[in-house]
C-alpha cells in the first residue's frame, strides 16, 4: 500500500506552519511524521486534521495542550454518537415489534 507524502518543509512554507508546531504536535501523538530518504515528511491522510490544528492554533491562540483537550473530547462525542445510533436502532425493532403484535390482536 502506497501512502502519498507532503514534504514537512515545503508543507511549511507553503502554508506559513512553524516546523516547530508540527513537531509539537507529533510529540503529543496528534499527528505522525515520517522519514523517506532523509525528508521528513507529512501523510496526506492528516492535512485535514493538521489543518484544524493550525486554525486552533494561530487562529484561535490554542496551545498544543489544549488541541490535545478537543481532539479527545470530540473523539468521545464521536464514540457517544455512534452508541446513541445504535440504540435507536435498537429501540426502533423492539418498537416496531411491539407494533406487529398489536396488529395481531
Amino acid at each position: 500500500m502506497e501512502t502519498d507524502l507532503i514534504i514537512l518543509e515545503e508543507y511549511c512554507r507553503i502554508c506559513h506552519v512553524e516546523p516547530s508546531f508540527l513537531s509539537m504536535l507529533e510529540k503529543s501523538g496528534l499527528i505522525e511524521i515520517d522519514t523517506v530518504e532523509g525528508e521528513r515528511c507529512l501523510p496526506t491522510s492528516q492535512l485535514n486534521d493538521v489543518e484544524r490544528y493550525a486554525r486552533m492554533y494561530y487562529d484561535l491562540s490554542i496551545n498544543v495542550e489544549g488541541i490535545e483537550a478537543i481532539h479527545h473530547l470530540l473523539g468521545r462525542v464521536e464514540l457517544l454518537q455512534e452508541e446513541i445510533k445504535r440504540l435507536k436502532n435498537r429501540l426502533h425493532l423492539y418498537e416496531s415489534d411491539r407494533f406487529d403484535e398489536m396488529d395481531e390482536f
